[in-house]
């Protein structure tokens, strides 16, 4: 079991940034990768990024060059440093955990809400 944490959402005018950070505990040891996800209304899930162990990064074609995941293994933390951020970029921002001892479940955060305005 792993339990994640988010912060950093706001408010923020197109153009800004803003950066969010994924604090997990619990069963560490066994993160593989971590990933941030985001909902916006009436539109399902989608993945933004994901960062693996090996720290291979990939990301949705709609933030490349804008957003940039990252990991600090000693902090436990996982990060999400989004840039000329764009109204279609408003959304809730999960934090997502995959864990070696138990494929295929997916752990989340309860989520941070970003709201980008024109």
């Amino acid at each position: 079991q792993v339990q994640l944490v988010e912060s950093g959402g706001g408010l923020v005018q197109a153009g800004g940034s803003l950066r969010l950070s994924c604090a997990a505990s619990g069963s560490i040891s066994s993160i593989n990768a971590m990933g941030w996800y985001r909902q916006a209304p009436g539109k399902q899930r989608e993945l933004v990024a994901v960062t693996s162990s090996f720290g291979s990064s990939n990301y949705a074609d709609s933030v490349k060059g804008r957003f940039t995941i990252s990991r600090d293994n000693a902090k436990n933390t996982a990060y999400l440093q989004m840039n000329s951020l764009k109204p279609e970029d408003t959304a809730v921002y999960y934090c997502s955990a995959y864990l070696t001892s138990t494929p295929g479940r997916v752990y989340w955060g309860q989520g941070t809400q970003v709201t980008v305005s024109s």
